[in-house]
């Protein structure tokens, strides 16, 4: 076998040499003895030209292997029928060349087909279903090679790629390469998530990215996951955590027996009886149950089959149990799961609660805001209550009942028993409804009927859809709060421009009458004026003139006033309230005392004469001058006329003056008491 292969390799090595002399014969010639020849030719291709001369003709041999393709047709060699690369890849025509003589020649034509893309790749199987466990080990080879390769006629690379029409699935399932077909598993399966699944692996003769043209084959592999033995057993009821369907948590159970009470029957428990399943639930193991802790004095006890709790023996402390009850599978206990048992112990209920009116009547308006308060119908302005009964309790009034709505959405029920709206209210109905009573110690429920009617109250506006919440009311309120502050500056303004002055001055008095030394008369000292606080004052004999004592207050603030008076002038004026007289002269009483040291202030108009003391002087009346005075007393001429009208016009206006801060400092009530001390223009007065 391997020598007739190497003999046919030198043939084929010298066959184009041999050829091309052969085809060089005289009479006979071809300019190509090699063409080319694409595969799935039209019949009656053209291959070549054989050239003749004068006298020759040209015909195919038929005894040669591949006379039955080619013909000549004139001078041109053609092909009779379609060639396929992948059954003939060479072709060798041999042509006869004979002359007129008879005489011939043979030469040959080797025709090389060229291959074509023509073919698609193919699959032992289009289609495989596999059974796959759901414990199977990530990067196990689901399907081997050898079963998922395709072959093509054309010899040319096959390139794979792995989908399928179910989402995620990918994720799980992959190839080895773009080149090897292999499937294996590459994330772990579960079956709660992926129970079956179809893949599509496709067979390319060209890369995807090619644009030359591209033969496609697709083999379908359905994989059904075959659930395993993996998870251990769960509660029921039990939640599942973030969607995760492969994780669910169980809330512990709870009861109650009576203290000193042995029950016979399966205890009640919430929210219902003990109970575990295998969540491999094609394959739902058998389960049993067992209490493994907490029970105390061997209490209780759980039926492993059924996991009904029920007791030994009868409780005899107040005291709660906190059970541990396991729940195990029969093939496999390290499969398990623990669960809490809380079983309180609880005084003998010997009456349910119960509502004494089997059904309430409410009311309650369009537009209502979530927690408003239903009203009653037959007294809208007191709210709605519902109140359950126990006759276990002295005055039927049992603290651990709870209410609650049993089938409407729309309305809530408080711990009171008061009925509050759950949502808005948008439209008028009628709405029944059931209430629940539960007495949360015993479990023990009552339940009655409440009929609520939404309606438009009179101030609403059936065509209005503006419903004003409690954020609407804060904004206006907020707005209001903020005009009355700027009203209240702008009256306190207003006040300060109007009676700043008068305020001042009562805060001036204040401070005067809890400092009395401080308004001393800094204009005398204490050996030239008298004391401030002698309340009896001299007359003058033949004057008739009355003086009263000025209020300590006015001692300072009008000295200034009473110097920028005319010297000349003849006159004072003392204004004083009279409300305010008895405060004062209770505080010159006080004042008495606190200035002993002062002395008198004594009036200089009197008729009598201090010749003891040089350095005094006092004013004396023309009509009261002593004759026997001598040169000791000055005579003033009687010129009072020439400035007694300038004199009594400073003193008026000295005296609007004061009028004018008087009507600031003193109310309706106040008295003036004026007194003129002036003597007639006619007399003289006398300085001596």
């Amino acid at each position: 076998m391997d020598v007739s292969h190497l003999l046919l390799t030198s043939v084929l090595f010298l066959l184009p040499f041999i050829a091309q002399v052969s085809a060089q014969q005289p009479g006979c010639s071809v300019s190509n003895n090699k063409p080319s020849v694409e595969e799935n030719n039209p019949p009656g291709y053209n291959v070549t030209t054989i050239d003749l001369e004068a006298g020759f003709t040209a015909t195919i041999d038929p005894s040669s292997s591949d006379a039955s393709y080619f013909t000549i047709e004139g001078s041109q060699l053609q092909l009779v029928k379609s060639v396929d690369y992948e059954t003939d890849p060479v072709l060798i025509a041999n042509v006869v060349c004979r002359d007129t003589s008879g005489q011939t020649d043979t030469f040959q034509i080797i025709v090389n087909i060229i291959n074509l893309n023509d073919n698609t790749p193919v699959f032992k199987q289009t289609s495989l279903t596999i059974t796959l466990p759901e414990d199977t080990k990530v990067n196990a080879t689901i399907i081997p090679r050898e079963d998922l390769s395709a072959s093509d006629a054309d010899l040319d690379m096959i390139y794979y790629e792995l989908n399928s029409t179910v989402q995620d699935t990918t994720n799980y399932f992959a190839i080895k390469g773009i080149n090897n077909p292999e499937i294996y598993l590459q994330k772990q399966l579960d079956y709660d998530k992926l129970n079956s699944t179809t893949l599509f692996l496709h067979a390319r003769d060209r890369p995807v990215s090619s644009n030359e043209i591209t033969h496609t084959a697709t083999a379908t592999i359905n994989i059904i996951i075959e659930q395993a033995d993996t998870k251990p057993p769960w509660f029921l009821p039990c939640s599942f955590i973030d969607g995760d369907t492969s994780i669910c948590i169980s809330s512990p159970y709870s009861g109650r027996v009576n203290i000193s009470e042995m029950s016979k029957e399966p205890l009640t428990l919430d929210p219902g009886p003990i109970y575990a399943k295998d969540p491999d639930y094609t394959i739902n193991e058998k389960i049993v149950y067992s209490i493994v802790g907490g029970n105390v004095d061997n209490t209780f006890s759980v039926d492993a089959n059924t996991g009904n709790l029920t007791m030994n023996k009868a409780a005899t402390s107040p005291d709660s149990y906190l059970l541990q009850v396991m729940a195990a599978q029969v093939n496999n206990k390290q499969k398990y799961s623990i669960v809490s048992v809380e079983i309180k112990v609880i005084n003998k209920s010997n009456y349910a609660p119960y509502f004494e009116p089997s059904t309430y009547t409410g009311i309650v308006s369009v537009g209502a805001a979530p927690k408003s308060l239903v009203f009653q119908a037959e007294d809208p302005s007191s709210p709605l209550m519902i109140k359950a009964e126990d006759g276990d309790f002295p005055d039927k009034f049992n603290p651990n009942i709870e209410y609650y709505i049993k089938n409407s959405t729309n309305f809530v029920a408080t711990r009171d028993g008061l009925i509050l709206t759950n949502v808005n209210l948008l439209s008028p109905e009628t709405v029944i409804m059931e209430a629940v009573a539960k007495d949360t110690v015993s479990l023990q429920e009552a339940s009655t009927i409440i009929v609520v009617e939404i309606v438009f109250t009179a101030t609403d506006k059936i065509t209005s859809d503006k419903l004003y919440t409690a954020q609407d009311m804060g904004i206006l309120g907020g707005i209001l709060a903020a005009l009355l502050l700027i009203t209240l500056i702008f009256l306190g303004l207003m006040i300060y421009k109007h009676y700043g002055t008068t305020v001042k001055f009562l805060i001036n008095k204040k401070f005067s009458k809890d400092f009395p030394e401080s308004y001393e008369n800094q204009a005398y000292n204490q050996d030239e004026h008298p004391d401030l606080s002698a309340k009896e004052q001299k007359s003058s004999e033949n004057g008739g003139i009355t003086e009263l004592q000025q209020p300590s207050f006015f001692l300072s603030s009008s000295k200034e006033e009473i110097d920028g008076l005319p010297k000349t002038s003849t006159a004072s004026t003392v204004v004083f309230d009279v409300e305010e007289k008895e405060e004062e002269e209770n505080e010159e009483e006080e004042v008495k005392e606190d200035t002993k040291h002062e002395k008198e202030v004594k009036s200089i108009l009197k008729t009598d004469r201090n010749e003891g003391d040089h350095g005094y002087k006092a004013v004396w009346f023309k009509t009261d001058v002593d004759p026997d005075a001598g040169e000791k007393v000055e005579v003033i001429k009687d010129n009072a006329s020439d400035y007694d009208d300038d004199s009594d016009q400073d003193l008026q206006e000295n005296e609007e003056e004061e009028d004018d801060k008087d009507d600031h400092h003193r109310g309706s009530g106040a008295a003036e008491v004026m007194i003129n001390m002036s003597r007639t223009a006619s007399q003289d007065s006398i300085i001596v």
